[in-house]
């Protein structure tokens, strides 16, 4: 693909863009069952491919620039920005959404970051589409509340600039670190969630929800646990680290009952509004530590959904898996090599089925979801 930020060298995010498209996904799939193959013998089921361009649905973009000028891209080592707004991996609903923000935040009188003399507020832009409808949802990271007030006076203009501007929300981070987002979100607009829709079902993603980056290869993700949870005839079924829902309500047809299980108090509210507006009988959501067996219920279900960070789910987890009566295993997860390693902890469960999904075209990244079963006693 070509991409003139990566041939003047100013940005080299996309390592494999010079790879054609096919030979970069041979070499993940290569990668996977590298890691995979070592621990039984799996039916790999053909990979699900991504749009080569236009797939993220979510930008993080820096604010460089001037107060009059801000610039909306990626910093250098030392704070320098470059101007990104033409990326070709965003579709064209997102790029065309930066003018108007930029605009907006000279506006609001917003002043950039500076990382070299830690001064100024405005850090990041955070947004968010929802391709179904072209709905936005903007968070604005900002250093303090100083500017509050002005980008709250010039919002109706930016409505006005963005009509399918949705959610607005500021994000505080005072602290000068390697993170985006703090840890308090004040949101300026009516609508408190951007509803987003993946193979019917709606799925709503408020401030700080998790959501894959790639909506088009998120839906066969969701699609191939719902047919693996049909095929295993799973009647009660429990999503750890649920999210906002997608793999839970995806299931619930079929199953008697079906649990899902995240920490964020926030994507269990998403969840549960989901859930309602299907009128999915059966299927609950509850606030908890899905890495902890200690939060589980006491009656163990017949088929496990987990999605955990690139972490994976952990010796503590794996060992509580093994020792249950747990019968069927969906494991999808960001890091082939921590799934690979949480697998090896698991040698009470037979590999069955293993598909990779190109979550991340032109880098070394994928996403990787398995299907195993409990071998017989």
């Amino acid at each position: 693909m070509d991409c003139a930020y990566y041939q003047d060298a100013r940005c080299r995010s996309c390592t494999e863009l010079l790879l054609p498209y096919p030979v970069q996904l041979a070499a993940r799939e290569t990668a996977a069952r590298a890691l995979l193959d070592p621990i039984g013998n799996w039916d790999w089921l053909a990979s699900a491919t991504s749009p080569e361009r236009g797939f993220r649905n979510k930008a993080k973009m820096a604010i460089s620039g001037t107060i009059e000028a801000p610039l909306l891209g990626i910093l250098d080592a030392v704070g320098n920005g470059t101007d990104l707004t033409a990326c070709s991996l965003y579709p064209t609903a997102i790029q065309d959404a930066f003018a108007p923000i930029a605009a907006f935040l000279a506006q609001a009188r917003v002043q950039p970051y500076d990382l070299r003399t830690q001064t100024g507020e405005a850090k990041y832009v955070l947004l968010t589409l929802a391709e179904h409808s072209g709905e936005l949802m903007l968070r604005l990271v900002l250093r303090s509340r100083e500017s509050l007030d002005r980008v709250r006076k010039a919002s109706p203009r930016l409505h006005a600039d963005l009509p399918g501007l949705r959610v607005l929300s500021v994000n505080l981070l005072p602290e000068h670190k390697a993170v985006t987002e703090g840890e308090i979100e004040i949101v300026l607009s009516e609508a408190q969630a951007l509803r987003c829709q993946v193979n019917g079902l709606p799925l709503y993603l408020r401030p700080r929800s998790f959501f894959q980056t790639n909506t088009a290869v998120a839906a066969e993700l969701y699609l191939q646990a719902r047919a693996w949870a049909g095929n295993v005839g799973a009647r009660s079924i429990w999503d750890l680290y649920c999210g906002v829902g997608g793999f839970a309500l995806h299931c619930a047809h079929g199953a008697k009952s079906v649990l899902g299980i995240e920490s964020s108090a926030e994507a269990i509210v998403s969840a549960e509004q989901s859930r309602d507006e299907c009128a999915f009988e059966g299927v609950r959501f509850c606030v908890a530590d899905a890495a902890d067996p200690g939060q589980m219920p006491k009656t163990d279900p017949e088929l496990l959904i987990v999605n955990p960070p690139r972490r994976g789910i952990g010796v503590a987890l794996c060992r509580w898996i093994e020792g249950s009566t747990i019968r069927h295993l969906i494991y999808s997860s960001c890091n082939p090599q921590s799934l690979a390693q949480d697998l090896a902890r698991l040698p009470g469960f037979q590999p069955r089925e293993a598909r990779l999904f190109d979550m991340f075209p032109h880098t070394r990244h994928s996403e990787v979801a398995v299907l195993l079963s409990r071998r017989a006693p």
